[in-house]
């Protein structure tokens, strides 16, 4: 296929259910990955970065992975393209719209099969290009249509894996995200396989791989020496009192300054991280407001790439009950605020039931009702500790390391089934 393959030394500390080591693991062949993404949102991307990275790096190298990120919505057809921006309009605008939106997408099933999609020759296309043995789809409309054109194109040979990052089953959980003939669907936690195991995913192919979150954030946790400086000197606070984040997607989409407004005039003085993106806007917008209430601190950010450092010494984030930045707060430990201000998106409602399920935060529905909880947190932080007790149970054991694992299982046991690369 690709070549002969690498001779290396499995790690034997990293065996654990699920894994099966043969002599044929001393082998490694060169595995060409595909991930199917698209810029719905930020976590599809997110992750699938995420899976780029970690195949990149000294640990990951040793699956021989060659990665290729490929936005397949924007890249097949326009029309998806406009879906796409149809998509973040409504998330940055009018959550709530989105079940309408959600809701159509579900019942007319416009990318469910080969024959209905739109400029598949563009998709064919980059498959003859690319030639891979894998492909990784990190989004609920790639896993079915797509999957059944590669097939089409590059035979049975070629492995199709699902990554679905969703928290919860329920109203909410794309049906899109299942696909009972592919070859593995891999949920971040045990309640997405279960979701997948009740649309038809069989067992012997449903796994549970835990987050995929960027290197950075498996380092460790960093020192109290560390988290003092890092808040002085980078967030210019003050390390004993409460932090805040404003958390906001890749697109912008927040409401900082109504929140900021609702804290100060209830005489309520946390220190706030206000993280805004690219919105270069809102980034001015709350250095005006900054300058203009000197009794209350706030930094504003735009792009920000150390959330992993971040996280660690806030004392709670706000943010839309997306999986990504959910995600990293679990990882991390941080308190979530789950911010519902203008209804919330059908798969931002399985997030919340999520963090209900396993107490790991609050929610709030208004920016009025932001001041109460800061408020009662600040007073009795036994409450934040007992949130932090609770995120320690629910983070995941696995790492992406191990979903590198996974991956290289299922497409270098077939390989060796059918003698590729061996004699």
């Amino acid at each position: 296929m690709h070549g002969c393959p690498i001779r290396f030394f499995p790690d034997k500390n990293r065996e654990q259910e699920g894994f099966r080591f043969d002599p044929y693991s001393f082998f490694v062949f060169v595995v060409k990955v595909v991930i199917l993404t698209s810029s719905t949102g930020t976590g599809h991307n997110m992750r699938a970065r995420a899976f780029e990275d970690w195949a990149n790096s000294p640990e990951g190298s040793r699956f021989g992975m060659d990665i290729t990120i490929h936005q397949t919505l924007e890249g097949t057809h326009q029309l998806y393209n406009i879906g796409v921006e149809i998509y973040n309009w409504i998330q940055r605008l009018a959550p709530r719209l989105h079940h309408i939106y959600w809701n159509f997408l579900e019942r007319v099933k416009l990318l469910g099969a080969a024959k209905r999609i739109i400029g598949r020759k563009n998709f064919v296309d980059a498959l003859k290009e690319l030639k891979p043995d894998v492909l990784i789809s990190t989004h609920p409309h790639l896993n079915h249509g797509f999957f059944e054109i590669a097939k089409k194109t590059l035979g049975d040979q070629l492995k199709c894996v699902t990554y679905c990052g969703e928290l919860y089953g329920g109203y909410g959980f794309s049906r899109q995200w299942v696909n009972p003939e592919s070859d593995c669907f891999i949920g971040a936690v045990q309640e997405a396989c279960d979701a997948a195991k009740s649309l038809g995913m069989p067992d012997d192919r449903n796994w549970v791989g835990g987050f995929l979150l960027k290197p950075p954030f498996y380092s460790g946790r960093i020192s109290e020496e560390e988290r003092v400086r890092f808040i002085r000197e980078e967030l210019n606070m003050d390390p004993d009192r409460f932090i805040l984040v404003l958390g906001t997607g890749a697109n912008g989409a927040n409401n900082h300054l109504e929140k900021l407004e609702f804290i100060y005039s209830h005489g309520i003085r946390p220190q706030v991280v206000a993280l805004c993106a690219r919105n270069n806007l809102i980034y001015d917008a709350i250095n005006i407001w900054d300058s203009r209430h000197p009794s209350m601190r706030v930094q504003p950010m735009r792009y920000y790439d150390k959330m992993f450092k971040l996280l660690q010494c806030a004392t709670a984030v706000v943010a839309r009950p997306g999986t990504g930045l959910t995600s990293e707060a679990i990882y991390l430990g941080c308190p979530i605020i789950s911010n519902g201000i203008g209804g919330l998106m059908p798969q931002e409602i399985i997030t919340v039931k999520y963090c209900r399920k396993h107490h790991l935060g609050l929610e709030i529905k208004r920016a009025g009702e932001l001041p109460g909880i800061i408020k009662r947190w600040m007073d009795h932080p036994e409450e934040i500790r007992r949130i932090r007790e609770n995120l320690a149970k629910v983070k995941p054991d696995r790492t992406p390391i191990d979903i590198l694992a996974k991956i290289s299982q299922i497409v270098n046991e077939d390989r060796m089934a059918r003698g590729d690369g061996l004699g």
